[in-house]
């Protein structure tokens, strides 16, 4: 048969062809447990209700909820307790759930999120304590493994608070890794491992084989631009750290940015929106941290739109990153399956302007005719040749894909 394919079009088949053998290249050294082959999506309680907030009228609430409104459908399914469920050891060493949050217990609570169709995530430590003072699992590894899984959770979230002198990041969740490994082998029970040691041993080296998601930056904070001094981050600020280490993530193995602070109010709908793009572009968790059963029409119309959710849950699983940088004015691209690119216009100056990105910026002959959707006004722009500009509010992104 002829070959009917232009050059252009014969370069981008190659160049697709060979990202995907990048990609199960590198799939092939992320943790063999089944889980997570696209990034988790769900909800965890901390970044709204924190500690003081957690109780279980307000997950069974959530739940609900996440079932009724539309964002079970659009692939959020895990619901994840964070800090605080839990209050002590028994004599026995087996971890006790605080009664007056959780009086029903854990195994009910996950038997009710299991009903709706739904996972339950949990939350542990690899130290003495959780940054809430409650129990650690450490030397209680094999013991809190088994507990969950019998309980029926489907994900563990593991801090590094109150760790002893000198201990041993790689070590520690490797061990919890192991642990996990044989309570599913005993229950049938898999648990998906998310590790959260904030970065700090440059997890992204070594974790692949460990854990399903690590946390690479410090603990987000409900800002745009902003930076800790305790190593909590605004929007930005991740962006910037996750942006050179994107080759480490792929099916199975995520970096984990922190999860969503949309519809907490410290940002506009405008950096809400951008913070929910660069997360998907960035094959990020979806795990959104607002008051779901409260939330606003804007926050729901973010945190449901389809297009840009099938960004994050593309089954390549490539991360994206920046192509182009001039001075505050950005553009991101990422790998799609289809051989197209998600591309990100970002504007991060305060006002608006003119962004621009090149088809040689994404990885296109200039030549190469592709079709261009914008994913927030979920409108096609046509079929264009070289480029695509925009003017791009402050704070704000244009986000789209492009399909030759």
């Amino acid at each position: 048969m002829p070959n009917t394919f232009s050059r252009p079009q014969r370069l981008v088949t190659l160049f697709s062809t060979l990202f995907i053998l990048l990609c199960c290249a590198s799939a092939a050294y992320g943790l063999d447990n089944g889980l997570a082959r696209t990034p988790p999506m769900g909800w965890n309680s901390w970044n709204k209700f924190a500690c003081e907030g957690l109780n279980e009228k307000v997950v069974r609430e959530t739940a609900d909820t996440i079932v009724a409104n539309g964002m079970k459908d659009a692939g959020y399914q895990y619901v994840n307790l964070d800090d605080c469920w839990q209050t002590s050891r028994d004599a026995d060493g087996n971890i006790v759930v605080d009664a007056a949050k959780f009086p029903t217990g854990i195994k009910a609570l996950a038997d009710y999120i299991h009903s709706k169709g739904l996972k339950m995530g949990i939350y542990s430590d690899a130290g003495m304590l959780t940054c809430a003072k409650r129990p650690g699992s450490i030397g209680h590894e094999y013991q809190d493994a088994l507990q969950y899984a019998k309980w029926g959770i489907d994900y563990l979230k593991e801090d590094w608070c109150s760790t002893l002198p000198n201990q041993n990041a790689e070590s520690s969740y490797t061990l919890m890794r192991d642990a996990l490994a044989d309570a599913t082998k005993k229950t049938g029970h898999p648990i998906l491992f998310s590790l959260c040691e904030w970065g700090s041993h440059q997890p992204w080296l070594w974790a692949g084989p460990v854990g399903n998601t690590w946390r690479s930056t410090g603990d987000i904070q409900d800002c745009w631009d902003c930076k800790k001094d305790w190593g909590g981050n605004g929007v930005t600020a991740i962006i910037d750290l996750l942006d050179p280490i994107y080759s480490y993530a792929g099916p199975g193995h995520w970096n984990d940015p922190d999860m969503l602070e949309v519809g907490n109010g410290g940002m506009s709908t405008e950096e809400d929106r951008s913070h929910f793009s660069l997360w998907a572009l960035l094959a990020a968790p979806l795990l959104s941290g607002n008051d779901i059963a409260h939330m606003s029409a804007d926050t729901r119309s973010i945190l449901l739109n389809k297009e840009v959710i099938a960004i994050d849950q593309d089954p390549m699983g490539i991360q994206g990153h920046r192509v182009k940088k001039d001075g505050d004015l950005e553009v991101w691209s990422k790998q799609l399956a289809d051989g197209g690119r998600a591309v990100i216009l970002l504007n991060r100056s305060k006002a608006s302007a003119k962004v621009s990105a090149n088809w040689a910026d994404i990885g296109f002959p200039d030549t190469l005719q592709a079709s261009v959707r914008d994913l927030w006004a979920a409108k096609d722009l046509g079929k264009l040749s070289g480029s695509y500009s925009a003017t791009v509010p402050s704070h704000g992104v244009v986000m789209l894909r492009v399909k030759p």
